[in-house]
């Protein structure tokens, strides 16, 4: 094997998509999964690349440190890319410290092994960590996110990852550990954790169920779909500059509820129902503490110098998002136990 490459989080939404790339394109790279199994990590997100030979899964925390360092010991691996997380900013607001650990601490747990392992031996070495376009705060009616904005995190989700880039940057300043650092928008696409918008909304109108919209519905989010996003880490890994920080975006600005209004449409069309009855499920409910306005990225870095655009419009990329849910009923059904259910009811039905 050419390399050895640690993907933390790789049962994940994300994750799980990064990790079928890397294990079906780079058959001479070594990759290992590493994800705790919480509740939005999934082994059924990766069941058709589990028997590969180049390919091995570890569970674990990466809170511990002892646990760490011993994976990095037993795997000297030559790479990292980071995408464990505690992610969705409701459960951050209900329960910061656990924002706390995972993002933070699980971080430098990382950090520190890497600098062990790799010390003296830097050369071809890389920490790529992956982080989110809500550190920078809030955006206005114009105005875009670029790599130089100034961080304003406004949740203890956005504050925790804000956290986390701080100390991968001051970790390759002060011990020269090869780092990248990426800023994604918002992601769609298959296998995401029914709690985000949109298969919260396509599970919702499948069912009948309401669809809960946070205040007047005009917050404003750019819209990634998540395989683009696989392939916009694959270029920054192998061809980005060491100490660089690349934006990833999709050029594609909904307010969210022009977003569920388009959604509705589809779904019904994907299940065969008159035009207009999923939109009679919209429920506006009580906004959030600190939701921020709008985020836009500006992501012309890494379109010059690395060539990377979005290959996929979002009404065909959401299209393919419904078919792929409602196709997918076992999958939803294994993960929306009864503890998801707790947490929707506790989050949604008391606003």
């Amino acid at each position: 094997m050419s390399k050895k490459i640690l993907i933390t989080g790789g049962a994940g939404f994300i994750g799980s998509h990064l990790v079928r790339l890397f294990v079906n394109k780079y058959p001479d790279y070594k990759i290992v999964n590493l994800d705790k199994l919480t509740y939005a990590g999934n082994l059924e997100n990766l069941k058709d690349i589990e028997s590969t030979a180049n390919y091995s899964f570890v569970k674990g925390d990466i809170v511990d440190a002892q646990f760490i360092n011993k994976l990095f010991s037993e795997h000297q691996f030559d790479g990292i890319i980071h995408l464990a997380a505690e992610s969705h900013v409701d459960r951050s607001i209900l329960n910061p410290l656990a924002f706390v650990e995972t993002n933070v601490i699980g971080t430098l747990n990382l950090l520190n092994a890497a600098k062990e392992q790799w010390k003296g031996e830097e050369n071809d070495k890389l920490f790529y960590h992956i982080s989110t376009d809500e550190v920078y705060g809030s955006l206005g009616e114009e105005g875009f996110f670029t790599e130089t904005t100034s961080y304003d995190p406004r949740s203890p989700y956005s504050a925790s990852k804000a956290s986390s880039d701080h100390f991968v940057r001051a970790y390759h300043h002060t011990y020269g550990i090869p780092v990248v650092v990426s800023n994604c928008s918002n992601n769609y696409g298959p296998n995401q954790f029914p709690e985000k918008l949109i298969p919260l909304c396509i599970h919702n109108i499948k069912s009948g169920k309401a669809l809960p919209i946070y205040g007047d519905g005009k917050y404003t989010r750019d819209w990634l779909w998540v395989m683009d996003h696989a392939a916009a880490i694959d270029l920054i890994f192998h061809k980005g500059k060491i100490g660089e920080t690349y934006n990833i975006g999709g050029h594609n600005e909904w307010k969210n509820i022009d977003l569920v209004h388009l959604l509705c449409d589809l779904t019904d069309k994907a299940l065969n129902r008159p035009q207009g009855t999923a939109r009679q499920l919209i429920t506006f409910v009580k906004d959030r503490p600190g939701h921020d306005k709008r985020y836009a990225i500006d992501a012309n870095k890494i379109k010059h110098e690395l060539g990377f655009e979005p290959s996929i419009t979002f009404e065909t990329g959401l299209a393919q998002t419904i078919d792929w849910y409602l196709n997918n009923e076992t999958w939803l059904g294994n993960i929306t136990s009864g503890a998801y259910k707790a947490y929707y009811e506790q989050q949604y039905k008391n606003r």
